[in-house]
């Protein structure tokens, strides 16, 4: 990459950490953000292979997870494996703006959960989501729902 190209990766970088600075993030254990890992971190999710975590890195800053997933299924991720990847690598979800199918990426979320999500925007505190979903799954799955959300 040229060294402009490199310094406005990295301002656009800069200022979405900022712009997420005040942002409310779930519990992240073990998941990565695509727009902060590394090459080998990228290529250690599966199914992502060395040309892949390239385009993750060239198209970078992602702003939604809608632009990860125009990334992976360009390169020929089928369903499968982009619930795989999603396991390990995502663009956290701002629950207030986030659209239907962004939600429906989260794997193992299906139109139930995207109603439920939906019903009690706007979210004012991740303290809310918890007891809301909590309503109804149990403590863990609201723990790993976590791990693809934020609150802007």
């Amino acid at each position: 990459m040229r060294p402009t190209c490199r310094l406005l990766a990295a301002l656009s970088l800069t200022a979405l950490a900022a712009a997420s600075a005040g942002a409310q993030v779930g519990r992240t254990a073990g998941m990565i953000d695509p727009n902060l890992a590394t090459e080998a971190e990228l290529t250690a999710v599966p199914h992502i292979t060395p040309a892949i975590a390239k385009a993750i890195i060239d198209k970078r800053p992602l702003l939604r997870q809608a632009d990860f997933n125009a990334v992976l299924a360009g390169a020929g991720l089928g369903k499968e494996q982009l619930a795989q990847v999603y396991g390990k690598a995502f663009v956290h979800l701002d629950l207030n703006t986030a659209s239907d199918a962004e939600i429906l990426m989260i794997p193992n979320i299906g139109n139930r959960m995207l109603r439920e999500f939906k019903e009690y925007r706007p979210y004012k505190a991740i303290e809310q989501f918890r007891r809301e979903i909590g309503k109804y799954v149990k403590p863990g799955e609201v723990a790993r729902l976590e791990r693809y959300i934020t609150l802007q």
